[in-house]
């Protein structure tokens, strides 16, 4: 059973505020039905109001459908909704036209008011609810522009003075404009938020690139020279071998000795990659986080901690970092290491629920499974997490805290002689 805002929890931040701009467009439908339509039934008679309603609801619906289609549209979804837009002209000037029939040959009085409301509100709602389906600046105030010469035009059958025409255009110029303005403004928003989410993930990937970058140019450093060095002794062996000479044995037992060697150096270079600093783990949290714009508290001592607790926490830091930026919608975490009873404890705590998923199986249960594959090998996520720990007879724990809030507890224990020392250290 999905539990309540779960489908809100499983939605990215860009997906957020698309859902917020798309409903903040069918709220000015539901604006326009109440202060066009409804507001009628308190100003004329039933008959007439709820032709009025009626109206104004049809003109609405066509508003809410084509704001949405210019939003998808914006999103490189859906082409543009030049049919739907034209449709929307038509459906006001029908709207407005039938507002002035009624305006002219109903009953004087409050009826006039109520039409003559609904004559410039459906216009004025419309003009802002093209221009979200137009590009540039000259053609929205093309279209506001044409709107409000199309409502001073449509009042001359009332023969109303010139300057009240004028007034009523002014106030469809205005009244449009700024509505057209707030949408394209939500737009932009929209767009800056998906920018900005885009990246983000270019920012991981480049750091990723950066990493393989200097691992390979740590193994060219490495074997660049061996190898020249190894292919140079070889054709010399190959030249003293054909021409019988006993030397060609000594060379190849120096390409042996040499091949040892960078056999050796590359392991070298593959352990210290692999090998995790727990301070600077926690270092390189902190920035990647913030740089995220998710706000990262990092408390706690690691001097005086064996290299190898340093590299199972460093590991733990840096999967629960990464599990942050991916799958989770945090907007703070905290990041603890202490003391207790012999052992370092390292706290990692988001209020993103990042490994969740509303309403399945929890986050160690869903990221056990899918590390299964890659644990026979020490690969990511929990399961990888849990083999590097045991190495060292540490624990790890992951899951829901609170509302909203995930935890990641590793406890690692530590050889009585550095315990005191850490202890001695942290007071």
């Amino acid at each position: 059973m999905r539990r309540p805002g779960g489908w809100w929890r499983t939605k990215s931040t860009p997906e957020k505020v698309e859902t917020y701009t798309r409903w903040s467009f069918h709220f000015f439908g539901v604006i326009e039905v109440f202060a066009l339509g409804v507001s009628a039934y308190g100003r004329t008679g039933v008959g007439l109001a709820t032709v009025l309603c009626l109206l104004v609801v049809a003109h609405a619906a066509v508003c809410m459908l084509v704001s949405s289609r210019a939003l998808d549209w914006t999103r490189g979804r859906r082409p543009q909704p030049v049919r739907l837009m034209w449709t929307l002209v038509v459906v006001s000037a029908v709207v407005s036209t039938t507002a002035v029939v009624i305006a002219e040959r109903g009953p004087a009085g409050e009826v006039e008011t109520a039409a003559g409301s609904v004559y410039g509100g459906v216009l004025c709602f419309a003009a802002g609810v093209i221009t979200l389906g137009v590009s540039g600046r000259r053609r929205m105030v093309a279209v506001v522009g044409g709107f409000a010469v199309g409502a001073g035009l449509l009042t001359f059958p009332l023969e109303m003075p010139v300057l009240a025409s004028v007034v009523l255009a002014g106030l469809v110029m205005v009244t449009g404009g700024f509505l057209a303005i707030t949408s394209i403004f939500s737009l932009w928003l929209l767009n800056a938020v998906y920018a900005l989410d885009d990246a983000k993930e270019t920012r991981a990937r480049l750091a990723v690139a950066e990493e393989r970058l200097r691992f390979g140019r740590d193994l060219h450093d490495v074997m660049g020279r061996n190898l020249a060095v190894i292919a140079l002794k070889s054709e010399l062996a190959v030249q003293l071998s054909r021409r019988g000479r006993p030397e060609a044995v000594e060379q190849m037992i120096e390409v042996q000795r040499i091949a040892q060697e960078s056999q050796r150096e590359v392991r070298d270079v593959v352990r210290g990659y692999r090998e995790a600093a727990l301070e600077v783990e926690l270092a390189g949290a902190r920035g990647v986080l913030t740089a995220a714009g998710i706000t990262a508290k990092v408390t706690g001592e690691t001097a005086g901690l064996p290299a190898e607790v340093q590299s199972a926490l460093g590991w733990v830091v840096r999967e629960a970092t990464t599990n942050v930026l991916r799958h989770g919608d945090a907007k703070k975490v905290a990041v603890t290491v202490r003391m207790s009873g012999g052992r370092v404890v390292l706290t990692v705590e988001n209020d993103g629920v990042a490994e969740t998923t509303g309403d399945g199986p929890s986050a160690e249960t869903a990221d056990t499974a899918g590390s299964a594959r890659t644990s026979g090998s020490g690969g990511s996520g929990l399961a990888g997490l849990r083999e590097r720990l045991s190495a060292v007879d540490g624990t790890l724990e992951a899951g829901p805290a609170g509302r909203g809030v995930f935890r990641l507890t590793a406890a690692v224990p530590l050889p009585d002689a550095t315990a005191g020392a850490a202890l001695e250290v942290a007071s």
